[in-house]
């Protein structure tokens, strides 16, 4: 019998030793059910033959094609990655609706031995949940923002937070991006759905009589836009701001951006995508920066004339709510680590009693 997952949370209970998504890679790459591993049994190419044969020539043709497909990649997943796994292995298939796909595999799983299983509906159930809870329920917790001007290791506070018990989503972590211009991360971006995913089952794991801490960001991180219902609490939210000197803060982002430092053309490509928005001598003298390894006077220029008005103009928008502010002289990990206490404390003195 196909199994039936009616919520997110319904995914650490399910009794399987394994969860196999059997759709091409492109859709896996898109999103998939985590922790499900990728054993496609067509593959990107594939699938698409079979689909234009069904759509322009025959469904009999394409299902007699698809079949000998599934088959033949079955038979490849069996030799090789499933070649280890025991008598009594229980897996949990699915594919994109709970169809042909699965129930192929699934069948020869079976005939093999093994108790495998499909899922309802396929991915596109699971989908139907994370839509649900990231657009038409209210976001569950209470919100706090950090905040802070670019470089006030705002991504690093969060990490001990959350060591010290405090309950945050990493947005830009979940993202793979770090929220500007040079922010993009190894890897790239997660898909819109992939991104999702992820945010709705730490969402399903909040404790909702806590506050959750995020940091501040714009409604789209990098390529990433962010779901309605959280950046309305976002905009709602107290807001805790850290402030530090603009030196400490450029010694900060030097350490920070190194994988961009260390990449000339990437630094100097993405210096130059900001030439519509500065005058022509203050790209150049970026550029002059970068080329002499000066990266903490690059980062403050940066600051100074970009990064910083800009968070200011956003800030504006805040100014009936100001922000509780805690002061940093450096940015250091000891001095984060000691500024820990301070920061907790505030987070307390805003949210709900």
């Amino acid at each position: 019998m196909p199994v039936t997952i009616s919520a997110l949370s319904d995914l650490a209970t399910l009794d399987f030793d394994e969860i196999i998504d059997v759709r091409s890679p492109a859709e896996y790459a898109e999103d998939h059910i985590p922790g499900a591993i990728s054993l496609p049994v067509l593959s990107n190419e594939e699938r698409a033959r079979v689909g234009t044969i069904y759509t322009q020539d025959s469904p009999f043709k394409a299902r007699k094609l698809g079949a000998a497909l599934v088959a033949r990649n079955a038979a490849h997943h069996i030799e090789t990655v499933l070649a280890d796994r025991p008598k009594s292995y229980r897996p949990l298939v699915y594919c994109w609706r709970g169809g042909q796909r699965s129930g192929s595999f699934s069948l020869i799983l079976r005939q093999i031995g093994w108790r495998a299983d499909t899922v309802e509906g396929g991915w596109r159930s699971f989908r139907r949940l994370v839509q649900g809870a990231l657009y038409d329920a209210p976001w569950p917790a209470p919100v706090v923002v950090l905040d802070g001007d670019t470089g006030t290791a705002k991504t690093e506070v969060l990490g001990l937070l959350a060591g010290a018990g405090v309950q945050v989503i990493d947005l830009e972590g979940l993202a793979n991006h770090r929220g500007s211009l040079f922010g993009a991360m190894a890897g790239g971006q997660p898909a819109q759905k992939g991104f999702e995913t992820a945010l709705a089952m730490a969402r399903d794991a909040l404790d909702p009589a806590r506050p959750v801490v995020v940091e501040a960001e714009s409604s789209k991180i990098g390529q990433i836009n962010l779901p309605p219902a959280l950046w309305e609490a976002m905009k709602a939210a107290p807001r805790i701001e850290i402030v530090a000197p603009l030196s400490a803060r450029a010694a900060y982002l030097a350490r920070r951006y190194r994988d961009v430092t260390d990449d000339p053309a990437r630094l100097l490509a993405t210096i130059d995508a900001l030439a519509p928005q500065h005058p022509r001598e203050r790209i150049e003298r970026w550029r002059a920066l970068a080329g002499a390894g000066e990266f903490e006077a690059l980062a403050a220029g940066l600051m100074a004339d970009h990064y910083d008005p800009r968070y200011a103009r956003q800030r504006a928008r805040f100014e009936d709510r100001p922000p509780r502010q805690v002061r940093l002289t450096r940015l250091d990990p000891e001095a984060l680590a000691a500024a820990l206490p301070t920061l907790v404390a505030e987070i307390e003195a805003v949210s709900p009693a």
